[in-house]
């Protein structure tokens, strides 16, 4: 089964691998994930080359049942987050060092 990463084992990895106290790793890590958040609201697109690609895609408003009682029902339009992998991820994934 694979193992879950939360935001405290980021934070902890962050502090190991620089020096930076938990504190500081804790707002370094924060301040990346609002940067991607905002660049995501703005342009709708962030890329981190050599590790992927976040881009907020729309998704229209569509027909769906509820499976309890088969009645029909409109589920709203709303914007999802894709991620697609860069290849250096990639390659370190599958062995592959570049």
């Amino acid at each position: 089964m694979a193992k879950q990463i939360g935001k405290q084992d980021l934070v902890q990895a962050v502090a190991e691998k620089t020096g930076l106290t938990k504190a500081d790793s804790s707002r370094a890590l924060e301040a990346v994930i609002e940067s991607i958040q905002e660049g995501l609201q703005k342009e709708g697109k962030v890329t981190i080359v050599g590790f992927g690609t976040f881009e907020a895609k729309k998704r229209p408003a569509r027909e769906g049942h509820n499976p309890q009682t088969g009645e029909k029902l409109t589920i709203p339009a709303r914007v999802v987050v894709s991620f697609k992998a860069g290849s250096k991820l990639k390659d370190e994934l599958n062995g592959e060092a570049a």
